[in-house]
């Protein structure tokens, strides 16, 4: 076989595992089926999403001490087969206890493979192309969770009967798509290497937190990811509390959101191109404010539906802008303060969290004043940018 169709397999297996990964997002609708099936309370509901993404502050630094001993390749093969492990759990029941054991097995599996998936990838692509493939990730993994939604939908209301699946449709497939990425894995020529590097300590990462930029991006970055987990799970709330319809019909809302997200990727790296860092972060937080507003005080689908599609468009790529402002703020120590910011995405667990406490006792709005808490840090957080250099446009 060629080369370029040995590269062209390699790259292939790495899309299909970018698709699995993705199916993590999937936790956000299935907590709400999980609600309406078990009677339970929001803020039980809430609790599963949070068990997913705590581990990114637990696993991150001995993902990378087990990439070092096993190689990327391998740590990716381990972390789909526990996730596989994980999405067979629910066949056998959906009592509380059960589901709780399964999110913990997909949170942890979670943190191993994005720890790991990025770096294997750097290691078949380099130079200029690295950041084409990586954007090409994103979208296959976007395009992954948006089918989530779509699938339980189909599950709840054409597979009731069939063994009693419905919802539980999203876990039998996305085992499919991890079996598949797997093998596709495996039996591609993708090497197995270890970097054999220095891997950073609790330590040492946590100490990076007295640089009080470093704090205000570590913080910044949790208020990012908890507002896009926390949307993905409180969109079919929203259709439901306001305009009455039923969780199968309202799980558009979450769709919705992966579509504007997945729309904003394409626009703001068009946007990044002629304005500086701290323009497109403005932009982007004006979005997401305006739309926090709205939900307030609209009850028309049509409204609901353009405020949801506002925050997926200015969520869409604030990472990027939080991330790279804090290792820019001190290149000496990338290496280390890369670890920190990606423990931040551990926000996602503390936001629904409190977002269920709040709808329990206060109800919907409560929901969405905790997710507007984190709009008003992040527009803090954009004063602190001007103060930066960060008016050079990137190139």
């Amino acid at each position: 076989m060629k080369t370029k169709e040995y590269f062209g397999l390699q790259v292939l297996s790495i899309m299909i595992c970018f698709f699995a990964m993705g199916s993590i997002e999937m936790v956000g609708i299935a907590s709400n089926y999980i609600k309406v099936n078990l009677h339970i309370s929001d803020a039980k509901a809430n609790l599963l999403p949070s068990l997913v993404y705590i581990w990114f502050l637990v696993c991150t630094i001995p993902t990378g001490i087990l990439m070092n001993r096993i190689g990327k390749k391998r740590t990716v093969l381990l972390s789909m087969a526990v996730m596989s492990a994980a999405m067979l759990i629910p066949l056998f029941g959906t009592s509380y206890p059960l589901m709780i054991f399964s999110f913990i097995m997909l949170g942890i599996s979670n943190v191993c493979m994005q720890s790991s998936l990025y770096p294997l990838t750097s290691d078949i692509i380099m130079g200029k192309k690295l950041a084409d493939t990586l954007t090409m990730g994103q979208f296959v993994k976007t395009l992954s969770s948006f089918s989530a939604p779509y699938i339980a939908m189909i599950g709840a209301v054409y597979l009731a009967h069939f063994y009693g699946l419905n919802w539980r449709l999203l876990f039998v497939f996305y085992f499919a798509i991890n079996i598949i990425a797997m093998m596709s894995l495996q039996f591609s020529n993708v090497a197995n290497v270890k970097d054999n590097q220095k891997t950073s300590t609790y330590l040492e990462c946590f100490s990076l937190l007295k640089n009080r930029f470093i704090l205000l991006s570590f913080i910044g970055i949790m208020c990012h990811v908890g507002i896009d987990i926390s949307t993905n799970t409180v969109a079919p709330k929203i259709l439901m509390c306001r305009l009455g319809i039923v969780l199968d019909k309202a799980s558009f809302g979450a769709s919705l959101y992966f579509i504007s997200r997945l729309v904003g990727c394409f626009l703001w790296t068009i946007l990044l191109k002629k304005v500086s860092r701290r323009a497109f972060f403005s932009i982007s937080i004006a979005l997401i404010l305006f739309a926090m507003i709205g939900l307030f005080f609209v009850n028309s689908k049509t409204l609901i539906f353009v405020c949801i599609a506002m925050i997926g468009l200015g969520n869409a790529n604030l990472f990027p802008v939080l991330f790279s402002q804090a290792v820019l703020s001190k290149p000496e120590q990338k290496n280390v303060i890369s670890e920190l910011m990606i423990m931040g995405q551990a926000g996602g667990a503390i936001f629904p969290i409190c977002m269920g406490l709040a709808f329990d006792r206060v109800g919907l709005d409560g929901s969405i004043a905790v997710l507007s808490v984190g709009v008003l840090y992040l527009i803090y957080y954009t004063f602190k940018i001007r103060k930066r250099a960060v008016d050079v446009v990137p190139k």
